[in-house]
């Protein structure tokens, strides 16, 4: 088993299940939540994750599922 190097850091960024939305919206629907992903996904890779400790990219993830 690997060793960590760090205590694992979690976030949890829910998205309503585009699958339920009227089907005249479905498509704009996933599509809404493909850019919300990829959006938050963008903001994650800014980050320098190398230089911050748990601590500080926990508050870092927060603060990306805050916007």
């Amino acid at each position: 088993m690997p060793l960590l190097a760090s205590s694992p850091v979690k976030v949890h960024w829910g998205y309503p299940d585009p699958s339920h939305a009227p089907e005249p919206d479905r498509s704009s629907a996933f599509e809404l939540t493909r850019q919300a992903i990829g959006y938050r996904l963008l903001q994650l890779l800014r980050l320098p994750l190398h230089a911050l400790s748990d601590g500080e990219l926990q508050r870092a993830l927060d603060a990306i599922h805050a916007n």
